[in-house]
């Protein structure tokens, strides 16, 4: 499995970090950062070619700093 670009293992820090921003502090302003984040982690090239739930597992972990 090729690893995971470094463009996608940002977004999804960023996902987090936006997350628990706005678990804090509901607000529309981060919503929309969330909701922009997402897409552009689940529509990431990186996923084209037949990478599947292992490779988004990695991904996760990744954003977890590699706790399961």
């Amino acid at each position: 499995m090729r690893p995971i670009p470094d463009d996608l293992a940002q977004a999804l820090e960023e996902w987090h970090a936006t997350y628990r921003r706005l678990a804090a502090r509901p607000g529309t302003a981060l919503r929309r950062r969330l909701l922009r984040l997402s897409t552009g982690v689940m529509f990431h090239p990186h996923w084209e070619n037949g990478r599947g739930a292992a490779a988004r597992s990695a991904l996760y972990a990744a954003g977890r700093g590699g706790k399961s």
